[in-house]
């Protein structure tokens, strides 16, 4: 993966992570939250933030000490 494709996938997972948010939100704000539902959302949201730090951390060059 180059640089150029590692920073169109950070952007896509920088969305839907934003998106997850206003999801988890919304869920949350309702009469009835589905406690289940957001669970799954936040465990979601979490992989997307590993990801997201992953690829960041390939586009950082190692720096000798």
């Amino acid at each position: 993966m180059d640089e150029t494709e590692i920073l169109r996938r950070l952007e896509l997972l920088r969305i839907e992570h934003r998106d997850l948010d206003a999801a988890i939100e919304a869920l949350a704000s309702a009469n009835a939250p589905d406690q289940l539902q957001i669970a799954r959302l936040k465990k979601r949201k979490l992989r997307l933030r590993d990801e997201i730090s992953m690829l960041e951390d390939r586009l950082i060059p190692d720096i000798i000490a």
